[in-house]
């Protein structure tokens, strides 16, 4: 892996991290497009440099943060099963699924799918939670399980919290700024849990592409949230379950059929 290589795939995980499309299994496609091998150490640069998106959302919310603390509550009760439902699937995880294209182009294409059909009958639900102070301890859980089937390449994180939330009785702007405060802790958790198992096949010569990449991410990020959160005040989902299913479709006919 390359500077070059990096900067792509920083723009990418930007791009892509807090979106309903899974910047993971984006990652994975493009570095299938691109040859990059899918090594021990491109397969935890792909998660490590989601730090950088982590951080453009902690920049963002950091006074959400620290004046309302009441949110750490439903964001710890959230957490949780994801992170014990993560840690006990790791390494399947990272042996069988990470790096493999065909699994995240299903996983996309049904996410599309999915994600198209929820959008259709909740267009006309009574909405209950409309802040994010108001989310319960029961509502948050419900989430954060409903996240954790994001450890699957191409489902997304971004999409899974999203609509769990908005299942759960979230409005639409409010499960999606849930779930950016959400991936705080998961993606923390995640860097940090595959670093230190990751460590005997990370070589000193590669900190670089992982710094840049890192930077990019946050850079692209930051501008990111700030357009989505405005797209969705007025906006559903439908366009992104439209281009999931598309992107799937595509892949498999020019790089995987």
């Amino acid at each position: 892996m390359n500077l070059f290589h990096a900067i792509i795939l920083g723009v990418v995980e930007g791009v892509t991290e807090f979106l309903p499309i899974s910047s993971t299994g984006h990652m994975i496609l493009i570095s299938t497009i691109l040859r990059i091998p899918q090594t021990e150490f491109a397969k935890t640069f792909e998660i490590v440099i989601q730090l950088g998106a982590i951080m453009a959302v902690a920049w963002i919310y950091m006074k959400t943060l620290l004046t309302k603390r009441v949110l750490w509550r439903t964001l710890i009760a959230a957490f949780i099963p994801t992170s014990i439902i993560g840690f006990i699937a790791y390494k399947t995880v990272k042996q069988f699924l990470l790096g493999n294209p065909m699994v995240t182009v299903i996983a996309l294409g049904l996410g599309g799918v999915a994600f198209y059909l929820i959008e259709y009958f909740l267009k006309n639900r009574t909405l209950k939670t409309i802040t994010m102070e108001k989310i319960t301890i029961s509502q948050a859980i419900l989430i954060g399980f409903g996240q954790s089937v994001s450890i699957i390449p191409g489902v997304s994180r971004a999409a899974a919290s999203i609509f769990t939330g908005m299942i759960a009785g979230l409005s639409r702007q409010t499960a999606v700024e849930f779930s950016f405060l959400l991936a705080i802790p998961t993606m923390v958790a995640a860097s940090v849990l595959d670093i230190m198992k990751s460590k005997p096949f990370i070589d000193g010569r590669l900190f670089l592409p992982v710094i840049v990449g890192t930077a990019v991410a946050f850079v692209i990020a930051t501008i990111t949230v700030k357009l989505f959160l405005k797209y969705v005040q007025h906006h559903t989902f439908l366009p992104f379950a439209i281009y999931r299913i598309v992107l799937a479709l595509g892949f498999w006919y020019f790089l995987l059929r």
